[in-house]
């Protein structure tokens, strides 16, 4: 098979249909790209629907009640999602984030976290799988995640102050329920768990410090992300990130704060921990300390496009592999292994080395929603 570019009525972005080599070699679990980066996390996309309008996400303006959502028929559907996931766990993956949109939008999303749990790694050890979620519904479901085999889940909370954070979800969802969920998904044994704030400068850093005073001594490790340009709808300025050393400065003047090692290679956020031992924080700085370098990530979107980079603008079509019905695993999987192998993408590097009132410009490529294609 060539590769080539193929116009799919309910793709959102330009796709591939991998080249299936016609030598096929049995996965080590030592896949590494062009800069000697692994492949070890797979993060998957269940749906493109979410039931909040953060501007930095899904901007009301753009996701209305005209904007046309996947049809059910285009998503993979679990037993796809299960096969798929198979495949790369045998390239080295070992940690499974379940995202969206809101993946707790996707019914009957506990079947396929259950047979997602009963898939090992060559070692035999079990997959590490986590979700990502808004927690607008996870008091309620938070117990059926559980006992299908979920072990931990991060949150978005962009803020304390109810005001701030409706106007920030834009849907006047309150932050009480958010606490709730947290609550619950406490209580039922989802640990540890972790709180992702996305921090927009004069829109909710004012809500730093009451965030770090809230999650203190409560298990929750509280991380502060940098407002991102990922995709293309979300209106992104320089001028309203505030990058992760201020929030750190900010922190520092009322708890002091001590660096700590990263858990393991790859880790996004740069660990901090309170010097009185009430935990820790953690900042995500892509936009200001691009960590391309050991980026171990791969992405799969809710129509089975595989991208390698939170910043793409066109996946790989294992979809169409899938359903072809011509394609054996041991070919897919080849399939897979030749795209990392060629893998080279290192955006925010790029970023970072440009003046910063130019930017990259995507005048030529459509960049993927995050969205569409998780966080």
């Amino acid at each position: 098979m060539t590769e080539k570019i193929i116009p799919i009525a309910d793709m959102r972005y330009a796709a591939r249909v991998p080249h299936v080599p016609a030598q096929l070699q049995a996965p080590t679990g030592l896949l590494a790209d062009t800069l000697a980066r692994p492949l070890h996390d797979l993060r998957i996309s269940v749906t493109d629907r979410c039931n909040f309008r953060c501007s930095y996400c899904m901007p009301s303006e753009v996701f209305n009640k005209d904007y046309a959502f996947l049809p059910q028929t285009s998503l993979l559907s679990f037993e796809e999602i299960t096969r798929l996931t198979k495949i790369f766990v045998a390239h080295g993956v070992e940690k499974i984030r379940l995202t969206g949109g809101e993946p707790l939008l996707r019914k009957h999303l506990e079947v396929l976290i259950e047979m997602l749990a009963k898939i090992q790694t060559p070692s035999g050890q079990p997959l590490d799988i986590t979700l990502t979620t808004n927690a607008s519904l996870l008091a309620k479901k938070a117990q059926a995640l559980k006992n299908a085999g979920l072990q931990r889940v991060t949150v978005s909370l962009d803020g304390l102050n109810d005001a701030v954070f409706r106007r920030m979800n834009d849907v006047d969802f309150p932050v009480a329920d958010v606490l709730r969920g947290i609550e619950v998904a406490h209580k039922v044994g989802l640990a540890p768990i972790k709180v992702n704030m996305v921090v927009k400068r004069g829109t909710n850093d004012a809500e730093i410090l009451p965030m770090a005073r809230h999650f203190r001594n409560s298990g929750v490790v509280l991380r502060f992300i940098e407002y991102m340009d990922v995709g293309a709808t979300n209106g992104w300025r320089m001028d309203e990130v505030l990058p992760s050393a201020q929030v750190i400065a900010r922190l520092q003047t009322e708890f002091p704060l001590q660096a700590i090692d990263a858990n393991y290679l790859g880790e996004t956020a740069e660990r901090w921990r309170y010097e009185d031992g009430a935990g820790e924080v953690g900042v995500i700085s892509s936009v200001t300390n691009a960590f391309c370098g050991d980026c171990n990530r791969a992405r799969l979107s809710t129509e089975g496009k595989l991208f390698l980079c939170l910043f793409a603008s066109q996946g790989h079509d294992l979809r169409a592999l899938l359903r072809s019905g011509n394609y054996s695993d041991e070919q897919i999987s080849a399939a897979v292994a030749h795209i990392w192998q060629r893998r080279d993408d290192r955006y925010s590097e790029l970023r970072a080395a440009l003046p910063p009132d130019i930017g990259m410009s995507d005048s030529h490529a459509k960049r993927v929603e995050m969205s569409y294609i998780g966080g």
